[in-house]
């Protein structure tokens, strides 16, 4: 790839490295290279750090550089895999569309381009985009199927939460996502998401969460 991937994303994997060596898996590599390496999450990063500015979060164009385009100048358009393909790839200017749209060929690698195509179908889905948000950031602890089986469950104590058996509503997730365990009195060792994370990716890994849920989710009523 032409382009290393954030930081943050690097050091999840030396993580991921360690924990292998130190502790029991708990889950193959393989297992959780499945989920990681999909096209879906790969290119949800892609969408974040090059896409985000100018389309937005939800790929509705509400944006930071709506002030200067318009949110439905860049509002992403329903189209074909070959419509994205072209657009990202040779820029607007080049298919007829705005001359905003920068030419990407040259910046992102072919697996790159391959995988922002594939977030594009999914952007508008907030169950998606939060499933993105999960597999980028919690299976390490919580497991990829959210049961708190995650590669690096065995160096906690307490162990990470069984999320397909919680018992707490909506709000409840959010603030503890948000604001860390330890400010919840729960374990330290959940960390400060809001530091990292935006309020809609919160939001919608919250939106992911209700769908792996076993039981019936708790009234929002309480904490």
């Amino acid at each position: 790839m032409r382009k290393l991937l954030p930081v943050a994303a690097a050091v999840c994997g030396l993580i991921l490295g360690l924990v292998a060596e130190q502790a029991p898996a708990v889950e193959s590599r393989a297992q959780v290279n499945a989920v990681r390496n999909k096209p879906v999450v790969r290119g949800a990063i892609v969408y974040k750090y090059y896409c985000q500015l100018c389309h937005g979060e939800r790929g509705d164009g509400a944006a930071r550089a709506a002030k200067n385009y318009g949110e439905n100048l860049l509002r992403i358009k329903a189209g074909s895999r070959q419509y994205y393909e072209d657009i990202i790839r040779k820029g607007g200017e080049a298919i007829g569309k705005s001359p905003f749209m920068p030419v990407w060929q040259d910046e992102l690698s072919e697996e790159q381009i391959n995988d922002v195509i594939a977030y594009l179908s999914v952007v508008t889905d907030e169950i998606e985009r939060g499933a993105a948000v999960f597999k980028t950031n919690c299976i390490l602890c919580h497991g990829t199927k959210g049961d708190g089986q995650g590669r690096a469950s065995t160096l906690y104590n307490p162990p990470p939460a069984n999320l397909t058996r919680s018992d707490k509503n909506d709000m409840y997730k959010k603030m503890i996502i948000t604001m860390g365990g330890e400010a919840m009195g729960r374990s330290k060792f959940m960390p400060i998401w809001g530091e990292q994370l935006t309020e809609q990716e919160i939001s919608d890994v919250v939106a992911y969460l209700r769908t792996i849920l076993v039981v019936p989710p708790p009234p929002e009523a309480g904490l």
